[in-house]
């Protein structure tokens, strides 16, 4: 396993990245109701909002590759994906 830990600036999300042979995990704290919390991916991208006081707050961060999954528990958010290994013979580029 290979574990990467960023923090963004400011008060921003804790952002963690789990690497396995398999495939991989992204993990950010949010501290906020899964109620309020909505995470969509668009190819290697995730967007999140959390919904509070005021206006919604839309975030967006890079995945390792494309998501195979999300989730929101207890002000977490997960998103998980698949190691894709390439299948091209050096011959054929």
């Amino acid at each position: 396993m290979n574990h990467q830990q960023t923090r963004s600036t400011g008060d921003g999300p804790l952002l963690r990245r789990f690497e396995y042979e398999d495939g991989w995990i992204v993990a950010a704290d949010l501290g906020a109701d899964a109620a309020n919390v909505s995470v969509d991916t668009v190819g290697e991208t995730a967007i999140v909002v959390v919904d509070g006081d005021g206006e919604p707050v839309e975030s967006e961060f890079e995945l390792p590759g494309p998501a195979a999954s999300t989730a929101v528990t207890n002000g977490v958010i997960t998103v998980e994906g698949e190691t894709v290994e390439d299948d091209t013979v050096e011959g054929e580029r």
